[in-house]
């Protein structure tokens, strides 16, 4: 079982262009921890609103996000070195957007952008996946996107939380429910001619803004705002093992695994926000013994906060929904 600990931190239409403001990563050492793994500030003024975050596996130490919402088909790559953006990609080949909540890189090679968001509750009767190549190189470039028509078999939902296992390559949602919510696998293959209907095959004790797997898909974690909780995937089947220590973040929305599993990546919506690190006890090459941080019973530890599924500290619980409410209070609603 992996446990995990805070560790200090540093600092209209679907289209995409990718605009070079930065130099080009540097992959990491063979033996030395992945860029970006200290953490970093997105310094990119278009960025307001940092709604998933993906580690590419072609530019390591580079991540890529998106802004929530009707924003635009655009992609950004951020150095996790400085925070700057090296690329911008715009995508074509799909209809305008209406609110992108997650993003993942697929073992083919492929990015996987989650437009699964839906804010009236659950009343779109459709959402959609757009997949595209990951580029080979970092500079300004539009790309074609293939767009897929997504269900649930079981009714319309609000999902912010898209992970494409590292191994198999199957997509999965997970469901943004108050009282946690539900696990969807997609089909075995995505079909651009059809519907694909996605069905529930397992719970999920969070409310959940994010998801990732490690880069060898036997973990799952999960997050919320002010919370997460770790699972191992047990071939699809997942097994709650404990509670993660997520960082307190003005409205925390995305998470993902560096490209050697070594750390988590906590990102926040809000202009100038800092992505900020948490080690993974028990994989290779951390300090962590692997054992204590992570069981249900342990605390938040180093200013991260504990706050899983109908459990959790009362005052945490009240700021969860005073910060939740003001959010929703003051967001326009978004309609298809």
């Amino acid at each position: 079982m992996r446990a995990y600990k805070t560790v200090s931190r540093v600092g209209g239409a679907l289209a995409a262009v990718v605009l070079v403001t930065g130099a080009a990563a540097v992959p990491a050492a063979a033996d030395g921890p992945s860029p970006g793994s200290d953490g970093f500030t997105i310094k990119d003024p278009r960025i307001t609103e940092s709604s998933g975050l993906a580690a590419s596996r072609a530019h390591p130490g580079v991540y890529w996000t998106h802004n929530d919402s009707d924003d635009g088909a655009y992609l950004y790559a951020i150095d996790g070195r400085t925070g700057e953006t090296v690329a911008t990609l715009t995508l074509t080949g799909i209809g305008a957007p209406r609110d992108v909540e997650a993003i993942s890189v697929g073992p083919d090679g492929n990015l996987y952008v989650g437009d699964i968001g839906d804010n009236l509750g659950g009343t779109w009767d459709h959402v959609w996946i757009y997949r595209l190549p990951e580029p080979k190189e970092l500079r300004d470039q539009t790309v074609r996107a293939t767009q897929y028509v997504v269900k649930y078999a079981d009714g319309a939902r609000n999902a912010e939380s898209m992970m494409v296992h590292p191994k198999t390559g199957r997509v999965y949602i997970i469901e943004k429910g108050e009282d946690g919510g539900g696990l969807y696998e997609a089909p075995k293959t995505l079909s651009t001619t059809g519907t694909n209907t996605f069905r529930r095959i397992a719970d999920i004790d969070l409310w959940a803004t994010d998801a990732a797997f490690s880069p060898d898909g036997r973990q799952l974690a999960v997050r919320g705002y002010f919370g997460g909780v770790s699972y191992s995937w047990n071939d699809g089947k997942p097994k709650r093992q404990g509670q993660l220590s997520v960082p307190m973040q003005p409205q925390g929305e995305s998470v993902t695994y560096t490209l050697d599993g070594r750390t988590l990546l906590y990102g926040s919506e809000g202009k100038g926000s800092t992505v900020r690190p948490v080690e993974v006890e028990g994989a290779p090459g951390t300090t962590g013994s692997g054992s204590g941080s992570g069981s249900d019973s342990g605390s938040g530890g180093d200013g991260g906060v504990d706050v899983t599924g109908k459990a959790g500290a009362v005052g945490a619980a009240v700021l969860l929904i005073v910060v939740v409410g003001l959010g929703r209070l003051f967001r326009r609603p978004r309609r298809g």
